[in-house]
């Protein structure tokens, strides 16, 4: 409840306790200078945000610019308050909104105060500068005086999907488009700029991202690339999917807990708060109204048991398991596997750590991990799996230091057989030979290349030779190296800089080379490769590791709005793939829907599978 006019004139002049004695100690010893204050008179927010990303005013000071509080964050080590003129300008390039920030001390406003205030222009970039990311325009070392409380809010500008432009961003060939002019009608992201620190709102929201940290994304354009089950579907670069956004809340949690949503839940009514910017998602609508949740009731997809005569191969990136992980995790993976994915006969696994998990003390084997896992999958009706694997050396494989993540085999002796052959370790590079006149492993199982340098710091694809009803199976596991370090699509720098795709394409190349390497020695070999290759269909990696048609991507054999196992930022996108040689013909292919799109996760990924009749 706002605070009455004569009660608030107490705090005219008021500065942040914390912040104003750090200030004066700094300037006082010499370690700050004063920053120069603008000369011009009566300053309004649209001058300070100007009609770039970065404002003409940036590391200035400027004193009472007026404004009314719009939201506080009382909360964090980012306290402050939003503040929003309520004269704007005629100009849409011109954001009407500001963030004051106050470090770790609360500041002492409410919504619907008129405030005027005094403090320094800054450009903050979350995550750092050097991240990539846009800035955002806020007044730092702030004083304020209360003109009066109880005041109306300005209007939230509504998101909608005839508010967003289609195209994302301009382009600058790589560049920064930080000096470039907004052109709000014309781009996504210069309108989403435009808005920074003003108040918006979303309508009937349908949920795109499920929540994760008291976060959740939503959409403003709910008939744009919709997936099957209520998503946003990630297809090309060129469309990023530009009504995507962030939602998080202002509202305290006892007040109003943080709806726990699905993808295709919806935020029915008014989701309404000033448009923030972080380094975990960009453009973040931190909900002072949060509308009432409504649950569509999304439900957990089960695929069909394999026939007698098919073989099944899945896929499963079982998010850093070890030992140290809760047996409550175990069970849900083994349910998966049984019950959701009808027990394949072999099954590649990814992020298997070792058996102490972070611990860093030298130790690899996995065995302990891979029984905790096979015990479940038996405790809850499946196949006494066996398991296939080779240790990696010691940190050299990426994922969580200490962890030695790697790729794994399960597979169910009943119904198929692994062809062991000695010789196979973390070094030794598995090589396709003939044997009985058709294509076989040299060591079996076997890493392709360990030593390759596209492998640096990566997890090494594992190679096995199986035998189902009398045929010769070749499947190949794979975990290429992330994404990280990579720009995001709301990147300060357009097109963003997809740099880890460069290893991840050298990686195709030399499974693609092995498969190569298979096909000479026998051009009906029957190879599958599989895994999580962290990258989309369209990527240039994909493009590398199907070059020549040697092998087929199972993903774009499906319905487009099926061609997703995994959310990221609102985003349903491809990063795991199952991928068969030309004599693999017949087969049933299946993203298994059990994780990515659920706020409760055994996996941050769904689980694949692949029914083949030889």
């Amino acid at each position: 409840m706002p605070t009455a006019p004569s009660s608030r004139r107490a705090a005219a002049l008021r500065r942040p306790a914390a912040l104003g004695s750090l200030l004066a100690t700094a300037l006082a010893a010499g370690l700050l200078a004063a920053p120069e204050a603008a000369s011009a008179e009566g300053l309004r927010i649209h001058d300070i945000q100007g009609t770039t990303r970065v404002s003409p005013l940036a590391g200035r000071q400027v004193a009472d610019v007026p404004g009314v509080v719009t939201a506080v964050r009382a909360f964090g080590s980012a306290r402050g308050f939003w503040m929003q003129d309520t004269h704007p300008d005629r100009n849409d390039a011109t954001s009407e909104g500001i963030f004051v920030f106050t470090g770790s001390a609360t500041p002492d406003v409410a919504v619907g105060d008129a405030v005027s205030v005094s403090g320094t222009v800054t450009e903050y970039y979350p995550g750092g500068e050097s991240a990539g990311l846009q800035s955002v325009t806020q007044l730092t070392r702030a004083t304020w005086r209360v003109e009066s409380s109880g005041n109306a809010l300005p209007a939230p500008v509504r998101l909608s999907a005839s508010q967003i432009p289609d195209r994302y961003a301009p382009d600058a060939h790589g560049g920064s488009i930080e000096k470039l002019q907004l052109r709000p009608g014309t781009y996504a992201l210069d309108r989403f700029e435009s808005l920074e620190g003003m108040r918006v709102s979303v309508q009937n929201a349908p949920v795109v991202g499920a929540t994760a940290h008291n976060e959740l994304w939503v959409t403003a354009e709910p008939r744009h690339n919709r997936t099957g089950r209520g998503g946003t579907l990630y297809g090309a670069y060129r469309d990023p999917n530009a009504g995507r956004v962030k939602v998080g809340s202002l509202i305290p949690f006892a007040q109003r807990p943080f709806p726990v949503a699905n993808v295709g839940d919806e935020l029915s009514g008014t989701t309404a708060g000033p448009l923030d910017y972080d380094n975990y998602g960009g453009y973040t609508l931190q909900a002072t109204e949060l509308g009432k949740l409504t649950d569509r009731g999304l439900k957990r997809e089960t695929t069909r048991k394999q026939r007698a005569d098919e073989l099944a191969v899945a896929t499963y990136n079982v998010e850093n398991l070890s030992p140290k992980t809760p047996q409550a995790k175990f069970d849900r993976l083994a349910s998966a596997l049984v019950a959701n994915l009808a027990s394949p006969d072999i099954v590649a696994l990814e992020e298997v750590q070792d058996d102490n998990g972070t611990t860093d003390n030298g130790v690899v084997d996995a065995g302990q991990t891979l029984k905790k896992l096979t015990d479940a999958i038996k405790a809850a009706g499946g196949p006494a799996y066996e398991w296939r694997q080779i240790n990696p050396v010691n940190d050299q494989d990426g994922g969580q230091p200490g962890g030695n993540i790697r790729t794994a085999f399960l597979f169910n002796p009943a119904r198929v057989s692994f062809t062991d052959k000695p010789g196979g370790d973390s070094t030794t590079p598995v090589k396709a030979v003939r044997d009985g006149g058709k294509a076989a492993l040299s060591v079996s199982p076997g890493r392709v290349d360990p030593a390759d340098a596209a492998w640096a710091n990566s997890r090494k694809p594992l190679a096995g030779q199986f035998t189902f009803r009398g045929q010769r199976v070749f499947v190949v596991a794979n975990h290429f190296n992330s994404k990280g370090g990579d720009q995001g699509v709301d990147s300060r720098f357009q097109p963003p800089a997809r740099s880890s795709e460069v290893q991840r394409t050298q990686q195709a190349k030399l499974v693609n080379g092995f498969v190569k390497e298979l096909l000479v020695a026998d051009r009906n070999a029957n190879v599958i490769v599989a895994g999580d290759l962290n990258d989309y269909q369209f990527s240039p990696a994909l493009k590398a590791l199907t070059a020549g048609k040697v092998l087929t991507d199972q993903v774009g054999r499906l319905p487009r709005a099926q061609r997703y196992g995994y959310v990221y930022q609102g985003n349903s996108q491809v990063l795991d793939h199952i991928l068969t040689s030309a004599h693999v013909r017949r087969v049933d292919y299946d993203i298994v829907h059990v994780n990515a799109e659920f706020a409760d996760q055994a996996s941050d990924h769904d689980p694949q599978v692949l029914r083949w009749k030889p």
